[in-house]
């Protein structure tokens, strides 16, 4: 098939976690035979921070004015199977108008945001990625997470078809590589600074590096306003490219996965982030939201904390139990969490009839762990 898709950026992943995702997916697609191509507005944040322009899985087409490319993204989606926009997508109702008046097979949206998407609109603020009309027209909406977003998809946005594509890894990128000293720590966390989120990482990290000056901790990430407040025993990277993250999880005995607050209300919404660490065979501290067993077996695959003692407890956990934890995590990641396995998952999707959509819909803890 030729499916072409418009988002927010595969050419930088500064700040973005879509990046390093979809790169993945767009390479299993390639390898079973699928076109992709990708549209994404030139800004000068990504731009600034840019580590690839090139494919070998998917054409680039990047643009500084949606006017300048419709011609050519409407001559494309002309010749096209799939026509998809992903959340956070810069012109995303443009978009969005141009794949449902298309005469593609199929036309998709996939929120990689969903909780966050549907907490602003319960709030009443504007979502620009969304038309006026919802999600209505689309012949699939896809979630990346699962619970309740499914249902309040269909409720608030008029979606007639939806159905769960979860995170995912790409093995080929991520495996486990020899230490490097500079993020060589206690517990590491790799992620963006989220007002939502930032409250469970002073909790699980910030809070336990202050008591625990013998440790040494690792953040890496963006737009942190508040790093010279840290403890001293706290490393921080702005940015972490994505050929240096296998290094990154790869060094540290234990890293943190803190999920948004929307998200985790939610449930069923698993971090990209906790199948990377996953097959690179790190064990990964988490906070707990529902459906994650559903994902990682808690105490065999993953540790769960709620507060700074329940943190502290799991860093000063015996190493022989942490590299257990992580051997584990990297066996349940690779059989049911990898990039090939949700471009399958895609691909079914894209292809079954609604019936069957809408059966898959509300299976899919089961199918997921097959």
């Amino acid at each position: 098939m030729k499916i072409v898709i418009f988002g927010l950026s595969i050419s930088s992943a500064w700040g973005n976690g879509h990046a390093t995702l979809l790169r993945g997916l767009f390479r299993e697609l390639h390898a079973r035979g699928h076109e992709v191509h990708f549209f994404e507005r030139d800004v000068p944040y990504y731009a600034a921070h840019r580590d690839a322009l090139e494919f070998p899985f998917a054409d680039l087409h990047l643009y500084s004015d949606w006017s300048t490319v419709l011609p050519d993204a409407a001559r494309l989606l002309a010749a096209a199977d799939v026509g998809m926009v992903t959340s956070y997508c810069p012109d995303g109702v443009a978009a969005c108008n141009l794949v449902r008046g298309s005469n593609v097979h199929r036309t998709v949206f996939y929120d990689m945001d969903a909780p966050v998407t549907l907490s602003r609109l319960a709030s009443g603020e504007a979502v620009p990625y969304i038309p006026p009309d919802g999600l209505r027209g689309f012949d699939l909406v896809l979630s990346y997470t699962g619970g309740a977003a499914l249902e309040r998809i269909r409720t608030v946005l008029g979606a007639s078809r939806v159905a769960s594509l979860y995170g995912w890894v790409d093995p080929d990128v991520y495996y486990p590589v020899p230490p490097a000293e500079e993020f060589q720590c206690s517990l590491s966390y790799l992620g963006t600074y989220s007002a939502d989120r930032q409250q469970s990482l002073e909790d699980l990290l910030i809070s336990p590096a202050h008591r625990l000056p013998d440790h040494r901790f690792v953040i890496a990430g963006a737009m942190y306003s508040d790093v010279g407040l840290w403890p001293s025993n706290i490393r921080y990277f702005e940015h972490v490219a994505p050929p240096e993250h296998r290094a990154f999880y790869s060094s540290g005995a234990l890293t943190l996965n803190v999920t948004r607050g929307t998200m985790a209300a939610m449930g069923f919404c698993p971090s990209g982030r906790l199948f990377e660490a996953g097959a690179c065979g790190t064990a990964v501290l988490s906070d707990w939201w529902i459906g994650l067993d559903t994902f990682f077996k808690p105490g065999e695959e993953i540790l769960i904390a709620s507060s700074s003692d329940e943190a502290i407890y799991a860093i000063s956990s015996d190493s022989d139990v942490l590299r257990k934890i992580g051997r584990r995590a990297k066996e349940r990641t690779l059989d049911c969490h990898t990039a090939g396995i949700r471009a399958r998952r895609l691909i079914d999707l894209i292809e079954s009839p609604q019936s069957e959509v809408e059966t898959m819909s509300s299976e899919i803890p089961v199918l997921e762990q097959a």
